[in-house]
């Protein structure tokens, strides 16, 4: 039975920057143009909306910290980024199972993943009930049209945050190597993190590697309309927004053969999109991103990605607990 559309929907965010951000601003932009009013609130604050937590005519989209809540809403809709993982601390990793597990024994809830791919492991490994797989949604602006003809294209582009997780030091490492192969490529890093400083001192005299910090979104859709190839160093990436960006603004891909990415655009791998081990050898990185240099540079209609349709795969989800479990990725087909 397909839900009664809510009056209006609550969704919480997590970092003010990343791929958090990202996925709570495209959907409450599809929400909104499905005329659902849709806000978005801190984790932190979530407890000062009891009124709503408690209102079935609210739906409620809970990220991070916030899934504990859900033993106490009416209508929510948890959902995972990704798996626990030792390399976040055992903390981490902990809170993170106990917070899906308090989903799965909720009466009000239910337990959406982002990929198959992470879907695949909270149920083979931690025994978890998924209701639902849906993709991560990308904003509007990174499914128009580019009115731009002959854009230069001069890049190998990171777009993430800089943690040890996501392994930017071994690309680095990789790209200047391929720099050094192509007169007039650079190397840009947009995000911030913990390694920043590390990485820029690694990079320091070096006029070809550039930091850029957090960037808005339309200026990330400029750098990557001005990059050639679109570089990950994560190989158990839960699925990665940036990755749809970057394939929409014409983008070669080079990711590991791993993690929820390959669901993306599998009809592409081999081509547009080259893979590396997981294992990210240095020789190995280059050889995909020597490939991903050689594929042609055009736009992918990344539609079934818009915010759009993935709100509404959000409210085509029954809101009765007692609904059975579907198969991972049929919110979605």
């Amino acid at each position: 039975m397909i839900n009664t559309y809510p009056l209006r929907v609550l969704i919480t965010g997590g970092r003010e920057v990343g791929g958090m951000a990202s996925f709570a601003a495209a959907l409450r932009e599809g929400f909104v143009d499905l005329g659902v009013p849709a806000e978005i609130i801190a984790p932190s604050q979530i407890l000062l909306h009891w009124q709503e937590l408690r209102d079935p005519l609210v739906l409620k989209i809970l990220s991070t910290s916030a899934i504990f809540a859900a033993p106490l809403t009416r209508r929510a809709i948890c959902v995972a980024h990704g798996f626990p993982c030792i390399d976040r601390g055992w903390p981490n990793m902990l809170g993170k199972l106990l917070s899906y597990r308090l989903t799965t024994a909720s009466r009000g809830a239910q337990l959406v993943q982002v990929s198959d791919y992470a879907a695949m492991h909270l149920r083979s490994i931690f025994g978890l009930r998924i209701n639902a797989v849906i993709h991560n949604p990308v904003c509007s602006l990174f499914l128009e049209d580019n009115a731009e003809e002959h854009v230069v294209r001069q890049a190998i582009t990171y777009v993430g945050r800089l943690h040890q997780a996501k392994n930017v030091d071994l690309l680095l490492h990789a790209m200047r190597d391929v720099l050094d192969e192509n007169h007039g490529l650079n190397a840009w890093f947009v995000g911030d993190g913990p390694m920043r400083a590390g990485l820029e001192r690694a990079a320091a005299g070096d006029e070809r590697i550039h930091f850029f910090g957090e960037l808005p979104p339309l200026e990330v859709r400029d750098r990557l309309r001005r990059s050639r190839v679109f570089i990950s160093g994560c190989p158990h990436e839960a699925l990665g927004i940036a990755y749809i960006e970057a394939l929409s603004q014409g983008c070669a891909v080079a990711m590991p053969a791993s993690g929820g990415g390959l669901e993306i655009a599998p009809e592409l791998i081999g081509g547009r999109i080259q893979l590396f081990p997981i294992s990210l050898p240095r020789q190995g990185i280059i050889a995909a991103l020597r490939k991903a240099l050689l594929a042609p540079s055009m736009p992918i209609s990344m539609e079934k990605y818009s915010a759009r349709a993935i709100a509404a795969a959000y409210l085509s989800l029954p809101s009765s607990s007692s609904s059975p479990a579907i198969c991972p990725g049929e919110a979605t087909r």
